[in-house]
């Protein structure tokens, strides 16, 4: 910001109430228009400020169309801030007004915008005096202008709004509603919306280069306003968010991956713990064409990558199998940059998602990846969702491995992805194991999630006499929900044992289900998430992904013998919260897991 945009900001934060939203200097829409500030607010409108630091010896000549200024570099001719806001201004409203939702629907003002909208020239280093004493109240409408002494730190809060509200002759006296507000965030930052899939309100007809007629669907998916908050104002350096399931913590890596790869010239590294989740995250990242800059891996393989590249001995599988190998890949990666044959700092950002799955070693490895230059490093992070290894020593300090996360920090509490009723199964059932922890920004916490408010079906728990039938009841069920206009990728099966997997896969197949299995390596690593099939996959594989409807069959062989039953049921709960919508589980014996889940179930239904 210029010195006088920072007076601005600071007092447009100190002299307008809770109610009014603020950008400052954010792209809007395909073209990428940057007004300096937009200020909305529920009842008074949209306004566009254009702000200049110009004193009045600034100024050589001045007519509707440009200015030309004095600066350090010479004479130069720019536009007309006041022509620039009205243009910026004009090309919102044009957007706006393609959404039935958002114009009026009767009188005098039929189809035109919803609310007031106005524009304006903020002069920070002009007096109001002054401004009237020289020619341009010729060219600039004085209730178009704010000047230096009516933005003073004692400027009244009350004579300041009225300012802002004096851009627009208009007053409707209506109050946008919060779903009008996110569909107006919708249509002007097309980069806040989550789904993918939607038409973009910017897509241009190549033919007439004008923008094409939009499908705007009747529910929007965007993110909220602090998620937006916190992508956009990330900024550098060390950067953590601790996040609960379905929180939007991918969504804020995938609008980070999009901001960052408009600078630098080293690659952007994504790493992951989980096969299936870099292929997700992959898919996320070519569809927003950033497949040029940013490189998705797992960790894992992307160890192997480095001592492919760096021509540095691999481990002998002959001579270390299983966990060994895997421990001895990365010793020799940690080695190599500790010697210098693998350089450090060859990537302007890493992005890690799992944070939580990371060992401390591994988490160091990773931060010295960094390009000291640009210092970004984003790890998000879920405690509840740590699956692999050992309990994390809670005396661990990021700091410890190289992570500068004292005071950057963030805590993202609601979870958006599971219905009211999927979450509430799902934490009531596991929340004994999942006690919410506190600590300071270099420690690690476990936080505990809050449902968004969005309603859906009870999950279901069909106990069947043998998993057999459990098999045949899943198919069964697949197809009527194929049938009812489910398509088959929007289906997991998440299972905790192979010879479940082995089952499902051989009956479905034997029936013409389609159903794609993410069970060896080579599976993994081919993961498809577009292809028109069920999904079948382990409770670890599904770490990191969503579907509309999630089954899960064998509640009756949980807890696993020889394993701890916190873990299990922790496993159970990061399954449980990958469905979106229906969650359906099975089981054909009694078990611990089959009776708490029936207790959790029948205590949640309106007469228990």
């Amino acid at each position: 910001m210029t010195p006088g945009e920072k007076r601005l900001a600071q007092r447009l934060e100190e002299k307008l109430e809770d109610d009014y939203l603020l950008w400052y200097d954010v792209p809007v829409g395909k073209k990428q228009l940057h007004p300096d500030f937009i200020v909305l607010h529920p009842s008074r409108g949209l306004f566009i400020l254009e702000v200049k630091d110009w004193k009045l010896d600034t100024i050589k000549s001045i007519n509707p169309s440009t200015v030309t200024i004095i600066t350090e570099d010479g004479v130069k001719e720019v536009q007309n801030p006041l022509q620039q806001a009205r243009d910026y201004t004009l090309a919102v409203k044009k957007i706006l007004e393609k959404d039935p939702t958002l114009v009026q629907q009767e009188g005098d003002y039929h189809g035109k915008l919803l609310i007031p909208y106005g524009y304006g020239v903020v002069f920070t280093n002009i007096s109001r005096k002054d401004f009237n004493n020289s020619e341009l109240p010729a060219v600039f409408e004085e209730h178009l202008v704010i000047c230096k002494d009516e933005m003073l730190p004692s400027t009244d809060a009350a004579e300041f709004q009225q300012r802002i509200w004096d851009l627009s002759a208009y007053y409707f006296g209506k109050t946008l509603t919060t779903n009008q507000i996110d569909r107006i965030r919708w249509h002007i930052f097309p980069d806040l919306r989550i789904t993918a899939k939607q038409l973009s309100l910017f897509d241009v007809d190549t033919t007439t280069e004008e923008p094409a007629q939009p499908q705007i669907p009747d529910i929007l998916k965007i993110m909220d306003l602090q998620q937006e908050q916190l992508a956009r104002s990330l900024g550098d350096g060390h950067r953590v968010i601790h996040g609960v399931a379905g929180s939007g913590k991918t969504m804020i890596l995938g609008f980070r991956c999009q901001h960052l790869a408009q600078f630098g010239n080293k690659p952007i590294l994504v790493l992951c713990f989980n096969v299936s989740l870099a292929a997700k995250l992959r898919q996320m990242i070519t569809e927003k064409d950033l497949g040029q800059r940013v490189i998705v891996r797992h960790f894992h393989g992307w160890c192997m990558d480095q001592l492919k590249k760096y021509r540095i001995l691999r481990p002998d599988p002959r001579k270390y199998q299983g966990e060994d190998y895997i421990n001895e890949l990365v010793n020799r990666v940690i080695a190599a940059v500790d010697a210098g044959k693998i350089p450090a700092g060859t990537y302007d950002a890493v992005m890690l998602d799992e944070g939580h799955d990371f060992k401390p070693e591994w988490l160091k490895l990773v931060a010295q990846m960094v390009n000291p230059e640009t210092n970004s490093l984003l790890i998000l992070y879920d405690d509840a969702q740590n699956l692999y290894g050992e309990k994390r020593d809670r005396r661990f300090s990021f700091k410890s491995v190289g992570i500068q996360a004292q005071g950057r920090t963030t805590i993202l509490k609601l979870n958006y992805r599971n219905t009211e009723q999927v979450l509430g199964i799902a934490y009531e059932f596991a929340k004994e194991v999942m006690q919410p922890t506190t600590g300071n920004d270099d420690q690690i916490v476990l936080v505990e999630p809050a449902s968004a408010g969005r309603q859906g079906a009870m999950p279901d728990l069909i106990k069947l006499p043998s998993f057999q039938q459990e098999v045949k009841y899943l198919a069964q069920r697949v197809q009527q929900l194929h049938e009812r206009g489910t398509p088959w990728n929007d289906i997991a099966i998440i299972y905790r044992f192979k010879f479940m997997g082995d089952r499902i896969f051989s009956d479905f197949q034997q029936a013409h289900i389609p159903i794609e299995w993410l069970n060896a390596n080579s599976e993994s690593r081919n993961y498809n998430p577009g292809e028109a099939s069920i999904k079948l996959m382990t409770m670890h594989s599904s770490k990191g992904l969503e579907f509309p409807v999630v089954l899960i069959p064998g509640i009756g062989y949980l807890p696993r013998e020889n394993s701890a039953p916190e873990e299990e049921a922790r496993l159970l709960y990061v399954a449980m919260t990958r469905a979106i919508d229906q969650l359906i589980l099975t089981s054909d014996r009694p078990s611990q897991f089959t009776s708490r889940l029936q207790m959790v179930l029948e205590s949640k239904l309106p007469n228990s």
